[in-house]
């Protein structure tokens, strides 16, 4: 009997022992990879890359005690040679640390699938909250047009020929897209993941650029500055241009909700931001200029209704609370005065967020709406909170967005 309990003992030793070292990843940073584009009037086209080191600076969200990486391939038409990469903590004055080699499999480099993500081994690099992250990555060969993420909203730099993830570049140029990086995993024992499934107003068009003052980033600051905050990630997901229910600069967010929110390492939470793009390009006209083409390629095959639209959220809705995630529903801001408003469109907004906030179909409202109209025009977005289009949010705009949020949503 006493040989029994001491077994007995032993296991249980032996099972605690390997629940602590198995990490809890948790995401603390991301940014939705996109399909590769043409240059269309203002949209610039997807670059490619041969023999250069890129460095891309981000704002985590989450701390930990290690970290892995997560690359992306999943829009390229052939394998993606890695050749080195490495991560540094960026210091409040902008420097960089020390470099930290990151491996694949144990190796310096991988070849990545054609269609794949892939994760780089976790690195002991212990993350305050909201850290600044460096990461740089050498790419060997030709890439082909990369799979990006179109908004970084934060300079990034491309160097001339050369592997340089472990040195200064002697020669760099601009950035301004997320290239071939899709987010970063934190081991967060008690951490949980916020996923932000939205558009460009989540994307964070019309924030002050290298300043991190997207409504998310906001969010996470919020998050962060309370007791227990340093163990909540954000992964924003917002996707300039997106809709809920058709194609367009991406999948629609029905078709991307699998990797975009289930895929998220952590995931607890999901707030649901969209439906602004589905009314403009279904009801709106863009009939001069250079977007006017591109405009009418998005026309759906059939509108985008109040009815449609409540249906795709309750799929969503569905998808969510089936995989045990809460999903919080925000109102669609107003927007009169974007160059794709109507009064058609205003009928099926006012329609929309009327289900959002009085069917009690999500487990909470996020009323976006109400913070951001002016109370005079209240089709309107207040002079103060827009960016000069009528559609997306100034900082001020952004900042009230984000202390709009009830944190005790997120105990």
């Amino acid at each position: 009997m006493k040989t029994a309990a001491h077994l007995a003992l032993l296991c249980s030793a032996l099972l605690a022992t390997a629940h602590a070292a198995t990490p809890h990843w948790v995401t603390s940073w991301a940014a939705s990879p996109l399909p590769p584009q043409v240059a269309v009037g203002p949209l610039a086209g997807t670059p490619s890359f041969n023999n250069q080191t890129l460095r891309q600076v981000l704002r985590l969200s989450a701390a930990g005690s290690q970290l892995r990486v997560k690359f992306s391939n999943e829009y390229g038409q052939a394998p993606l040679r890695i050749g080195a990469a490495s991560v540094a903590l960026v210091g409040p004055d902008g420097k960089l640390g020390k470099p930290v080699a990151l491996s694949f499999a144990g190796q310096p480099g991988t070849l990545v699938p054609a269609g794949a993500p892939m994760l780089s081994d976790p690195v002991p690099l212990p993350i305050g909250p909201r850290e600044r992250l460096s990461v740089s990555l050498y790419l060997p060969e030709s890439t082909g047009a990369c799979t990006c993420h179109a908004v970084a909203q934060q300079e990034g730099f491309v160097s001339d020929a050369g592997n340089f993830t472990a040195a200064e570049f002697p020669s760099r140029h601009p950035l301004v897209m997320r290239a071939f990086l899709s987010g970063v995993e934190v081991d967060a024992p008690r951490g949980r993941t916020i996923v932000v499934l939205g558009d460009s107003i989540s994307d964070g068009v019309g924030s002050t650029p290298n300043t991190d003052h997207r409504w998310p980033d906001l969010l996470a600051a919020r998050l962060a500055a309370r007791k227990d905050g340093s163990s909540w990630g954000i992964s924003n997901q917002g996707i300039s241009g997106n809709r809920l229910l058709d194609a367009g600069a991406a999948e629609s967010a029905l078709a991307r909700f699998d990797r975009d929110v289930l895929g998220q390492a952590g995931a607890t939470h999901v707030i649901l931001f969209l439906g602004v793009n589905d009314l403009g390009i279904s009801y709106g006209s863009v009939t001069e200029g250079p977007m006017a083409e591109y405009f009418k390629s998005l026309q759906p095959k059939e509108k985008a209704s109040a009815k449609r639209i409540i249906a795709g959220y309750q799929q969503i809705i569905s998808r969510a609370h089936a995989h045990g995630l809460k999903i919080y529903g925000a109102t669609i801001a107003p927007y009169e005065g974007a160059g794709y408003w109507s009064a058609e469109g205003e009928a099926q907004r006012q329609a929309i967020n009327a289900f959002i906030r009085h069917s009690g179909a999500f487990d909470a409202v996020l009323d976006f709406d109400l913070v951001l109209r002016d109370p005079a025009r209240p089709t309107f977005i207040r002079d103060a909170f827009q960016a000069g289009d009528h559609l997306h949010g100034s900082d001020a705009g952004y900042d009230v967005v984000a202390n709009s949020i009830d944190l005790a949503l997120f105990r």
